[in-house]
């Protein structure tokens, strides 16, 4: 819904509070409000939507929008906010104006992101031809436009500070939660890192108008506000001027249905919403992440342990935008390198608060979500991969090489019954549908169940049935997910990818391949024949790709040449290439110990 006011208003005052017209003189600027157009969008309606002509360039005066497009999986993604000052619409106006089609005459081109107001928004629009006017005077414009749009052509899949979430509205779900203390403690670890932030409650922002929330974002890096549930004022207020609304529940409790009342908030239509579990004590067992996400809407959920440490410091990074997250490719034994990684980041003092992978290196990922430590993360992996070989039950193939009765005794010894929700750490793992040729994404459910869904090689393991779809391993489609990574999170992305790699095969094994059962008198059941090297290579092809790369933050490549995807028992050799390929990462970016010995935050990204 847009709404347009056709009157004749003298719009150079608001011109002249846009920083990016600052310098105009009064004269071109009292000519330029001759051009322009008011807009009012009210939170959550559309400025313009994907592939609509673009006619216009516009400036926000007041609120806020956002922009959403569709990423290669056809799903739609958030790419950002566009704050008081700042264009919108610019880049599909300039490829506008020229003759695409080649008939001589010039066409609109179409926008590529969908824009909607995240709360009431004031803006102001230039035609095509009012813009020319404007830049005809004042040829300056022009140039500062320019380096706008390639800045923001630069960062495409880039970590964009701008695009992080700056208001913050937290809503208490039971009168027994402390809301101000909680932000109260928020602020300060927020404040910790070199961030400024305010806590606004009923009492400081009830009948404020819009302007005030404006000149509050543009004082400070985060903003939280706070407010009970309930069918008020405030509480309707409060969640429509959010760019994230956090919901804040007790673990020892079940969400009430609905939850929340129902509102219009731009926040909640776009499912921008996350759920924080307090927990009084270390028991979870009272805890349902999935009903908590359900009765919410919500897409994230965070657990929040005692009142300041480590959890508070998590939420706070989110907050500020310098969360880090971590994720790791799929690649056989070689995923063993991330072991390594995991050390390098811990001894440097970097932060872990997403984490997420696919195939083995989901794997590993998980065992970072436990909150295992290095020893025993070190004492597991050996325990279920070095020392005895998982896949080591072969079979005759009817729909794999083995009958993955290892694997799943494996997983269920050291993940047991572990759902992804209960996590310390948000995680997630993908997997393959071969009945929809899509990439499953596993955010929710058994930890284990989405761990054997992932290393499911073709061929080799048994494909996991889940309902009416086939599961396979996340390697086939997507072998270093950075993509969901970014999805997942607005902070720094950190990527080990151990995946291109020279394989190893040995081509003297196929040139004349002996029988099945001369191989077995010849190597016996304990090594696997030629046909596992050539599934599991097969299975990441596409791991040889640059997918990905380009996207991370810190790119970390263990040195592995000499490691095959099923040399499982080289464990110490690639732990160490992964430890030394780390800290040259982290050499090779400045890095800035923060006041929390737990934080770390890279500067040069």
């Amino acid at each position: 819904m847009r709404m347009f006011r056709n009157m004749k208003l003298d719009l150079t005052p608001s011109l002249k509070a846009i920083a990016f017209l600052k310098d105009v003189p009064a004269k071109a600027m009292k000519a330029a409000g001759r051009e322009a157009s008011w807009f009012c969008v009210p939170a959550g309606g559309t400025l313009f939507l994907r592939n609509e002509p673009a006619d216009m360039i516009y400036f926000v005066l007041s609120g806020a929008l956002g922009a959403f497009r569709a990423n290669p999986s056809g799903q739609t993604e958030f790419v950002g906010h566009i704050r008081p000052g700042e264009p919108v619409g610019e880049m599909a106006l300039f490829l506008g104006g020229i003759d695409l089609d080649g008939d001589g005459a010039p066409e609109d081109a179409p926008h590529t992101s969908s824009i909607y107001a995240l709360r009431d928004s004031e803006i102001v629009g230039f035609s095509r031809e009012g813009w020319h006017k404007l830049v005809k005077s004042e040829p300056e414009l022009l140039e500062q436009m320019i380096r706008i749009i390639l800045r923001r052509v630069g960062r495409e899949g880039q970590r964009n500070v701008s695009s992080a979430p700056k208001v913050f509205t937290m809503v208490a779900t039971s009168p027994t939660i402390d809301l101000e203390l909680r932000a109260r403690a928020l602020r300060a670890s927020v404040e910790a890192l070199g961030k400024k932030a305010i806590v606004v409650g009923e009492s400081l922002g009830a009948d404020k108008p819009a302007a005030y929330f404006d000149d509050l974002e543009q004082r400070h890096d985060v903003v939280i506000l706070i407010s009970t549930i309930g069918d008020t004022r405030w509480y309707r207020l409060s969640v429509r001027q959010a760019d994230r609304i956090w919901v804040v529940g007790r673990a020892d409790a079940k969400p009430s249905n609905p939850l929340m009342p129902d509102d219009d908030s731009p926040a909640r239509e776009l499912k921008l919403v996350d759920v924080l579990l307090l927990h009084p004590g270390d028991d979870r067992r009272a805890c349902k992440p999935v009903e908590w996400l359900e009765a919410a809407g919500a897409s994230r959920l965070f657990h929040w342990q005692g009142m300041d440490g480590p959890n508070c410091d998590r939420l706070a990074r989110v907050m500020a935008g310098v969360s880090v997250g971590l994720i790791l490719s799929g690649g056989g034994a070689r995923a063993y390198s991330h072991i390594g990684v995991v050390r390098a980041l811990r001894d440097r003092g970097v932060p872990i608060d997403f984490v997420g992978g696919a195939s083995m290196g989901a794997v590993i990922a998980a065992c970072v979500a436990m909150g295992w430590d290095d020893a025993e993360i070190d004492m597991r992996i050996r325990k279920a991969f070095v020392e005895s070989n998982p896949l080591g039950d072969y079979t005759l193939p009817v729909v794999g090489m083995v009958k993955g009765v290892r694997v799943n005794a494996r997983l269920k010894e050291h993940f047991g019954d572990a759902e992804i929700g209960d996590l310390d750490i948000p995680f997630f793992a993908t997997s393959t549908n071969l009945m929809t040729g899509t990439q499953r994404i596993h955010r929710t459910g058994q930890l284990r169940d989405a761990l054997r869904a992932t290393i499911s090689l073709p061929g080799i393991l048994p494909p996991v049935v889940d309902g009416k779809d086939l599961l396979v391993d996340g390697a086939v489609l997507n072998n270093f997910p950075v993509d969901v990574m970014r999805d997942m999170h607005r902070g720094f992305v950190i990527g080990s990818d151990v995946t291109r790699q020279p394989e190893g095969l040995k081509i003297d094994e196929f040139e004349k391949p002996a029988g099945f059962f001369r191989w077995v008198a010849r190597h016996g059941f304990s090594s696997p024949p030629p046909i596992a090297g050539v599934l599991m290579r097969s299975a990441t092809i596409r791991a040889d790709t640059e997918f990905g790369r380009d996207m991370t933050d810190v790119l970390i490549l263990p040195e592995l040449a000499e490691t095959e995807l099923r040399d499982w028992e080289n464990y110490d050799a690639c732990v160490e290439s992964g430890y030394q390929a780390a800290l040259l990462a982290l050499d090779e970016t400045s890095m800035v110990t923060l006041p929390r010995p737990e934080t770390a935050l890279l500067t040069n990204l």
